[in-house]
């Protein structure tokens, strides 16, 4: 398969009819000891029009007996799917979108807590966009505290703030881990090629900056909404190169063809980096030179990619 048809595309879905506000996604993989601070969370919130759509992927220990306990206590409703096999994290999410009757998709990690008032907040913060601007605005992003009440990277300069993953990226490098909803139906105008499944851990940033190629925006906002813990065992910041090299390519690859033509001068530091990322990934895959000149669109960045070839043994 050509590496091109692994890149996601768009095909813009009706406007559906959605059941919920929110349908708040929640993957676990081996997280039987911190699943309750979701529903813990959520139990507590002050906005109660959401669901839960809850995946357990394949985990190898008793998570699937802990949700399973933990759903009985819900006072909110939850759609669970018991995986029998792991799909990784990226999968699961194209799952979640499919299963989602809420108008906007919440990911919310199975390690992870919330202000009592996140949803209503996040709810406020929408309907307080204008009229006008409503249409291309994706969804909300708020800051996060880790599980000792320090925040998490940088604030927005601004708030409100109204941006896009790709923008905000090369404006504030350093804001780091954010939390917010999206819209459902534009999830939903997003065609995955199911192919890049099962081969390791997808980053679901190609989610994020692929929405902000098709023109919309953010807002971003900030209040501190989410705590996000940073020292879980299976916490997937730790990154595994060869492992990863599969999601790392299709990301960077997907980087690169989507925003060199308006920004590739503005940021030449930007498309260094993901050809050094595509390099290093390609020593741990299957695809020739050939198929690498044939995907990446710009000349520049494929001449760039030939020369550092021969050496990518070395990165």
């Amino acid at each position: 398969m050509r590496l091109t048809n692994l890149i996601p595309t768009y095909k813009k879905q009706e406007p559906a009819n959605y059941s919920y506000t929110f349908s708040v996604f929640t993957p676990i993989y081996d997280r039987a000891d911190t699943l309750e601070r979701v529903f813990k969370s959520l139990n507590a919130q002050t906005f109660k029009d959401f669901e839960l759509v809850l995946i357990n992927d394949g985990s190898k220990d008793n998570s699937h007996e802990v949700a399973l306990e933990l759903i009985k206590t819900a006072t909110f409703p939850v759609n669970y799917v018991n995986n029998a096999t792991n799909k990784h994290k990226m999968a699961c999410f194209i799952q979640a979108i499919e299963m989602a009757k809420g108008k906007f998709i919440l990911p919310f990690d199975s390690d992870d807590e919330c202000t009592v008032d996140a949803l209503e907040v996040f709810k406020n913060e929408y309907d307080s966009v204008p009229l006008e601007k409503q249409k291309m605005i994706s969804g909300v992003t708020c800051l996060c505290n880790d599980q000792f009440g320090n925040l998490v990277g940088e604030p927005f300069k601004t708030s409100p703030h109204y941006s896009n993953t790709f923008r905000q990226q090369m404006e504030q490098p350093n804001a780091l881990e954010k939390w917010g909803f999206v819209k459902t139906d534009i999830l939903k105008s997003i065609q995955i090629n199911n192919a890049i499944f099962s081969r390791g851990y997808i980053p679901e940033g190609i989610i994020w900056e692929f929405i902000a190629k098709q023109g919309f925006q953010t807002k971003y906002i900030n209040k501190t909404l989410r705590t996000y813990y940073l020292d879980t065992i299976n916490a997937i910041s730790i990154q595994n190169h060869e492992k990863d090299a599969f999601g790392m390519a299709i990301y960077s690859l997907s980087i690169l063809n989507w925003y060199y033509k308006e920004h590739l001068l503005k940021n030449p530091k930007l498309f260094l980096k993901r050809t050094y990322t595509l390099l290093r990934a390609s020593r741990y895959l299957e695809f020739h030179l050939k198929e690498y000149q044939q995907a990446i669109k710009s000349n520049t960045l494929t001449i760039l990619f030939t020369i550092g070839w021969p050496f990518k043994r070395f990165l």
